[in-house]
């Protein structure tokens, strides 16, 4: 039988979801991408969980897209694209919006679509040989959904450097750059996110700690949803270019891209 793309599990008001595909560098893929949302809605509803914690099976948090799912958006219409790309801003708003706080754990790489990830998360820890990135450009692509959170996280000029050059950055820049909250060794990044979150459990209120979240969310992003609508249409525009596919082609190959 095979095993879940995402483990549940939950002990002491923690839930933690484990991405489970560390054969494919927990790349994402519409599966995965499916699964994640689905047990973020089920911590949602679950009465015994207060506090979610999202990590990583391997060596890498998430490393992205995967090379079928690459492929295959080559071949895909308008419509599948939209649609394909409603999808991975629904995982990112559940988690945004969860009334739950989302505690990141991140002890690998987090790149592309598996940086956006983590940067939608309330909290996230990092062990600092974690190397962050969108690295997009590079393939012809855009950051175009995780853009309109990461806008409001960071500043203007910070949110051109990392997206235009599509550059990895460490943990410690990122925590510089207000993407991440803390860096802790590998040793005790396991130990630091669960006593944070017992922290939570034990010392505040369920209903104040919604609220909190809810009120940032509110008060930071009133036009979220309309920029995001306008993300979907153009990730799934930019699919459809020349440049998408010259870049795919080459990544899937291994081949240097000569823009």
């Amino acid at each position: 039988m095979t095993e879940p793309l995402v483990l549940y599990a939950v002990s002491e008001r923690i839930a933690t979801l484990s991405i489970n595909r560390p054969e494919k560098r927990n790349a994402l893929n519409p599966e995965l991408v499916a699964q994640l949302t689905a047990a973020f809605e089920r911590a949602k509803e679950d009465k015994e969980v207060k506090i979610i914690i999202l990590k990583a099976n391997g060596n890498t948090f998430s490393a992205g897209a995967d090379l079928s799912y690459l492929q295959q958006l080559q071949q895909n219409t308008y419509e599948e694209n939209l649609a394909d790309s409603e999808n991975l801003k629904n995982l990112f708003t559940t988690i945004y919006y969860l009334p739950k706080v989302v505690i990141a754990q991140v002890e690998g790489h987090a790149i592309a679509g598996g940086c956006g990830l983590a940067t939608v998360c309330d909290i996230i820890f990092s062990v600092p040989e974690a190397n962050f990135g969108y690295t997009e450009v590079k393939l012809g692509f855009v950051p175009a959904i995780v853009s309109c959170f990461l806008l409001r996280k960071t500043s203007e000029t910070i949110a051109k450097r990392i997206l235009l050059t599509g550059a990895l950055f460490s943990a410690q820049e990122a925590l510089n750059y207000g993407l991440i909250t803390f860096v802790t060794s590998r040793e005790d990044i396991g130990l630091n996110v669960k006593n944070f979150a017992l922290s939570l459990c034990n010392e505040t209120s369920a209903n104040s700690l919604m609220v909190t979240k809810q009120l940032i969310g509110q008060t930071t992003n009133p036009d979220l949803d309309r920029s995001l609508s306008e993300a979907v249409r153009i990730n799934a525009r930019v699919r459809e270019t020349e440049d998408f596919k010259k870049g795919i082609a080459a990544f899937i190959s291994k081949e240097k891209i000569n823009w």
